[in-house]
């Protein structure tokens, strides 16, 4: 287990709770936890983050 790990609560939607249990099945991965890790890491390797926080998506219109 690298680096420490703290638990946090946090909302999402259906439809990304479904989208982390199918990364997880496709992938192996452990938990649900793990593939949110992942995907932390990757953004904070290469993040535009102008790109992700300034750009509008209406993804639930």
């Amino acid at each position: 287990m690298a680096g420490d790990k703290v638990n946090v609560t946090f909302e999402i939607n259906d439809d990304a709770e479904a989208m982390l249990e199918k990364i997880v099945d496709q992938y192996n991965l452990p938990d649900s936890s793990k593939a949110i890790r992942c995907l932390l890491d990757y953004v904070a390797e290469d993040a535009d983050w102008d790109e992700i926080f300034k750009t509008v998506r209406c993804l639930r219109c």
